[in-house]
């Protein structure tokens, strides 16, 4: 049995050597040991935070860039939009323009036409009337040369105004 006890000499220098291992860890090995751990674990909190920092700022920055894709894109209908109305508008004054000019030389050309249907209308009964009177003159010379048909064409002309009354 004495194999499995220890002796109390034995005893007492292994107390020793711990208490003495303890307190040698205890004041130059726990401590730096500690404050280590201390530092690393507040390391990796605070690794941790700004983790969840950066992530929280990347995920406020994808929604800041949908926004901005979102109001770029309504922009861009908004351009687009404007573009078509103007390109319309554009085309409807071209149209309009181009109607009233077109009416314009219409309108000219029937005044010219007009003008010039009346020119020639009174040229043609400034033309007429000398001939007739030209031709009249020629037949009253003729029938007029003797006293007879002179009377007869007076007396004619009598009788046909008094039937007018």
């Amino acid at each position: 049995m004495e194999l499995l006890t220890p002796g109390t000499g034995l005893l007492f220098w292994q107390v020793i050597i711990f208490l003495s291992t303890f307190f040698i860890l205890s004041k130059y090995a726990w401590k730096p040991i500690m404050k280590s751990l201390k530092e690393r674990e507040k390391f990796i909190e605070d690794s941790l935070e700004s983790a969840k920092k950066a992530e929280e700022e990347l995920i406020n920055i994808q929604n800041k860039n949908e926004e901005l894709v979102l109001d770029a894109r309504k922009e861009r209908e908004k351009i687009l939009s404007d573009a078509k109305k103007l390109t319309n508008s554009m085309k409807d004054e071209a149209k309009e323009n181009a109607k009233e000019m077109a009416d314009k030389i219409i309108s000219d050309a029937k005044k010219v036409i007009d003008s010039e249907k009346d020119k020639a209308m009174l040229d043609v009964k400034n033309t007429l009337a000398e001939l007739s009177i030209d031709i009249a003159e020629k037949i009253i010379k003729k029938d007029l040369s003797n006293d007879s048909s002179q009377r007869k064409y007076v007396d004619d002309l009598i009788k046909e105004i008094n039937k007018s009354k």
